[in-house]
């Protein structure tokens, strides 16, 4: 299981910052390879999410799930 989890920013406040997983391989294909290059999935979700900028993200590969997601 491989999870892409975004770090987001609001453009009306770019200071406002928060994660949120993007996508998780129980739901889509997602190799390793493709998640470390800026999955694919990643660059969908952001299409659809106008009002918010990428700030950064992260593989969480496995059950592990991070800082509460």
């Amino acid at each position: 299981m491989i999870k892409i989890i975004a770090v987001l920013c609001s453009l009306a406040s770019p200071s406002n910052c928060h994660e949120q997983l993007v996508t998780s391989s129980d739901f889509e294909q997602v190799s390793v390879q493709s998640c470390m290059m800026g999955a694919p999935q990643l660059a969908e979700w952001m299409n659809q999410h106008p009002a918010e900028r990428l700030a950064a993200w992260r593989c969480v590969i496995g059950q592990q799930t991070g800082r509460g997601i």
